[in-house]
């Protein structure tokens, strides 16, 4: 199942949304798609707090917000993987950059094949989660508020069988923030 992409803000210019999720084992993915609507959101990003946070710090936030829910929940925190980092900057840098929302890329790479082409090896569970949202001060706060409020994004990110995780993020010219969270149980 595959989301479409929202292309910009309606004439109101409220924030806006999306999520997408996915794990696998071996070759099979189970993909589901949640579209969050704009109301009860957070107040939309002024133009100085967008410029402010660089990326690096935004996917600090967002992968010590993970952790405090692991914990909170009784799990082990991730450790932070510069592999996973690479792979998942890289998947939301295509996805800002060739405007599309999933976890197949327009080539046809899946998530195992972006791992594989990224040279991590010795997985025997792989998950992502993606979103990517537009408008809000803090965006990685929302992206993980929303992820785990979604069943199958809280369930990769409280899954104790993964142990490693990171998070790459990307913003589009347009001011879209892509968020893709890996996780890797060995």
């Amino acid at each position: 199942m595959t989301a479409a992409v929202a292309l910009g803000q309606s004439a109101v210019n409220r924030p806006v949304a999306r999520m997408i999720t996915a794990s696998g084992t071996g070759s099979r993915a189970q993909m589901r798609a949640h579209k969050v609507m704009p109301s009860s959101m957070p107040r939309p990003m002024s133009a100085a707090s967008s410029s402010s946070m660089s990326a690096s710090s935004l996917e600090r936030r967002a992968f010590d917000l993970i952790n405090e829910q692991r914990i909170s929940n009784g799990e082990q925190p991730f450790v932070w993987d510069a592999e996973l980092c690479r792979m998942a900057r890289v998947h939301s840098d295509n996805m800002a950059r060739q405007e599309f929302f999933d976890h197949t890329s327009p080539d046809g790479r899946s998530m195992q094949e972006r791992a594989r082409n990224s040279n991590i090896r010795g997985w025997s569970m792989l998950a992502e989660n993606i979103a990517y949202n537009q408008g809000f001060d803090d965006p990685a706060a929302f992206a993980v508020e929303r992820w785990m409020r979604s069943s199958k994004h809280r369930e990769n990110i409280l899954n104790d069988r993964f142990t490693r995780s990171a998070i790459g993020i990307a913003r589009a010219e347009d001011g879209r923030v892509y968020l893709t969270q890996v996780f890797i149980a060995r």
